[in-house]
């Protein structure tokens, strides 16, 4: 509970601006929730994606709706004191997809095309599963006007800053590696969709390994990545507000979604330092209902992740 009401100050301190760099637990790793939203059209839980920030380096997992004002949301909250301003659209070159679900990947305009307009001039480089080229390239398409205009008129432009390298993550393994991180991608397990085009991701920094796990059921095959996680972030769902669905409903999401029980038994493996709850499915019920399930079944270190908190 004191660990839990420590992060709960954490987030109250960088409501009233206070800097996260001189009070979070790393000074060399942060996992900034830019969205932790789902398809669930929920003002107070912008769209999916976690940032992670290496020695000043922005690292972005998926891209809901809304994703280029929630870095700069972040940024007012606390972030400009990084390295060169870091949590700025402008700073996000290196981004993984991990699936193709609308909900984590409506914002591929706003990571392609805003931080280009705010002066970006590299291109994005862009980790996914197949058909993430796709993705990109018709989003370009849609775009063409803007851009050609943006290029041609008397509008200052950049001929880089738009473009996207894209990376088709086809095997399990290390798909991304630098100076500050190594990244390895692994199969999720996320309803009826084809091995290889559901994935979470395992960062390892110099002092941290932090989990993404994408959308996925339990299964230990998928739990084997989880292992030696300092920081575990793991999409949930409410096992009361399920109870309230039509049966088709209940057994599309647990074929695609953890309940709150098997996170728990996840966490009872795998012993994280800390256990964050993202991308929650509460079925009507409240964050304090979740909590309340979960608790009954899990002792370790947890928080209920909001928009723009910080570890």
């Amino acid at each position: 509970m004191l660990f839990r009401f420590c992060f709960m100050v954490v987030a109250f301190c960088l409501s009233l601006g206070v800097s996260a760099q001189a009070i979070s637990p790393s000074k060399v790793t942060q996992v900034v929730m830019l969205g932790t939203g789902t398809p669930f059209n929920d003002a107070q839980h912008s769209g999916q994606s976690v940032a992670i920030v290496v020695n000043g380096e922005v690292y972005l997992v998926d891209f809901g709706p809304g994703v280029a004002r929630q870095i700069d949301a972040a940024r007012q909250k606390g972030f400009d004191g990084f390295p060169g301003n870091t949590l700025r659209p402008t700073f996000i070159k290196t981004a993984f997809l991990t699936h193709l679900d609308s909900d984590h990947t409506m914002g591929i305009a706003d990571i392609i095309l805003t931080p280009w307009v705010l002066g970006r001039k590299e291109p994005l480089n862009l980790y996914g599963p197949p058909n993430t080229n796709f993705l990109v390239s018709n989003t370009l398409k849609a775009f063409d006007k803007d851009i050609s205009h943006r290029m041609n008129g008397a509008q200052p432009a950049n001929p880089d800053g738009y473009k996207v390298n894209t990376t088709i993550i086809r095997e399990p393994g290390v798909v991304y590696k630098d100076d500050y991180v190594t990244v390895e991608a692994f199969n999720a397990r996320h309803g009826d969709w084809p091995d290889g085009y559901a994935l979470g991701y395992r960062f390892t920094t110099p002092d941290r390994v932090i989990v993404v796990s994408g959308d996925t059921t339990y299964d230990e095959k998928v739990i084997e990545n989880y292992k030696g996680a300092d920081i575990l972030i793991h999409e949930v769902y409410s096992m009361k507000g399920l109870a309230k669905r039509t049966p088709d409903w209940q057994k599309y999401h647990q074929a695609a979604h953890t309940s709150t029980k098997q996170l728990a038994t996840i966490g009872d493996i795998i012993k994280p330092q800390l256990m964050v709850l993202n991308h929650v499915l509460y079925f009507g019920t409240s964050s304090t209902s979740v909590d309340n399930e979960f608790s009954q079944y899990y002792q370790g270190k947890y928080v209920m992740a909001q928009d723009l908190d910080v570890y």
